[in-house]
């Protein structure tokens, strides 16, 4: 099975793979720390699986899913992502990949997730599964934005910078940014003031 890993920290993708090296039917063929380069790889070569993070610079985990689903179809999908968020996974399992996992599971885990994929079944972590039922029992639970983003969503209403806003919560910069991203693609809006109407439409702030 030919992998392509893509992470923009370096010793997690040395990590991953030094792990499926291991294993004698498996073959990491390539790894990127952008979307933009897994792309252009995949174009030119057949890539069996596809095990990424969601969060990359610029173009995150899910664009890269919607783009390697129109590229290469063949291509089986696992997403290896620290977010829990009920509404991001319901999202990203929305476009058909075929295993999700937290960083904080086990390599065994992700071993299992890998076979069962080649198997042609659907592999999801058991937290992942745990998130998905609670949010079935409890809908009232799942809502837009988390706490953390309605709050850096106050302060971008405030106009404070990406500077501002992690100096403010104590968080780094990158950190303000993914939740920015994450709070303009949850709300479908592309522009700062559309993005406010909503959220005051919505009594997001």
């Amino acid at each position: 099975m030919k992998i392509f890993l893509v992470d923009d920290h370096a010793i997690l993708l040395d990590g991953i793979k030094s792990i499926l090296e291991k294993e004698p039917t498996l073959k990491v063929i390539g790894e990127a720390n952008t979307a933009e380069v897994a792309l252009e790889f995949i174009k030119q070569h057949e890539v069996d699986l596809l095990i990424t993070d969601f969060n990359l610079p610029e173009m995150d985990g899910l664009a890269l899913v919607r783009l390697v689903k129109k590229i290469s179809p063949i291509t089986k999908i696992i997403m290896l992502s620290m977010h829990d968020e009920v509404h991001l996974v319901k999202e990203i399992l929305k476009e058909g990949i075929n295993g999700y996992i937290l960083k904080n599971d086990s390599h065994k885990e992700l071993l299992s997730a890998i076979a069962a994929v080649d198997a042609g079944k659907i592999y999801l972590s058991n937290d992942i599964n745990k998130i998905i039922i609670n949010s079935l029992q409890f809908p009232d639970e799942e809502r837009m934005l988390t706490d953390r983003e309605r709050e850096i969503l106050k302060l971008i209403a405030k106009e404070f910078s990406n500077r501002d806003i992690a100096d403010q919560l104590f968080i780094s910069e990158r950190t303000v940014e993914t939740h920015r991203k994450n709070i303009f693609r949850k709300t479908k809006t592309n522009s700062l003031v559309g993005l406010i109407k909503f959220a005051y439409a919505n009594n997001l702030i």
